[in-house]
């Protein structure tokens, strides 16, 4: 879809939610589920980080590192958007305790890659196998206004489809070719 015509789908979906049933009403109830999900979401992981005294800033420099290994500094700074003084403050947490380390780049000597050592795997995969139960009992579940059967395949697309559409379209190539990248890692 092209640019234009994307924020044309958009400008029509957004006038379809402000003129539609119960006006701002099912904005607001997307935008409300919205948050009690991310809650409910980020909840699980934060109580097991909180036995290691790290919090959530430290569960996403994990979760990149893991799904990325050899990430540099600059492409973490990227993806999470914060401030390098920040990125430093977790970066140096979870390298004093044994969860990351960095190694010198190869082709560039002034880089340092990232990667998770195998206690920092093991914690992501704790963090992340609660947050896939999560989405699995979510995915499984029957809509509630729902009365066929949709199947897990069409509803993880259409739940896919809509995270994406989220995302600034300005930065939804990038992030294809992240997520890309990881599927080549994987192989």
């Amino acid at each position: 879809m092209t640019p234009d015509a994307e924020m044309g789908h958009q400008a029509a979906g957004e006038t379809a939610l402000a003129n539609g049933p119960g006006t701002s009403g099912d904005s607001d109830d997307l935008i409300e589920l919205l948050f009690f999900a991310y809650r409910d979401f980020v909840g699980d992981p934060d109580r097991i980080l909180a036995q290691y005294g790290f919090g959530r800033a430290h569960h996403r420099v994990l979760h990149f590192v893991d799904r990325y290994p050899g990430l540099t500094i600059a492409e973490l700074l990227d993806i999470l958007r914060i401030t390098k003084q920040s990125l430093n403050r977790v970066l140096k947490d979870l390298i004093d305790q044994g969860y990351v380390e960095q190694q010198t780049g190869t082709s560039d000597r002034r880089q340092r890659l990232l990667f998770c050592t195998p206690s920092g795997r093991a914690l992501t995969a704790d963090l992340t196998r609660v947050q896939v139960r999560r989405i699995v009992r979510a995915l499984d579940a029957p809509a509630e206004d729902e009365e066929t059967e949709g199947g897990r395949g069409t509803r993880a697309a259409s739940a896919q489809d809509f995270l994406l559409a989220m995302i600034e379209p300005a930065e939804r190539a990038a992030i294809r070719r992240l997520m890309a990248r990881r599927a080549t890692v994987r192989a």
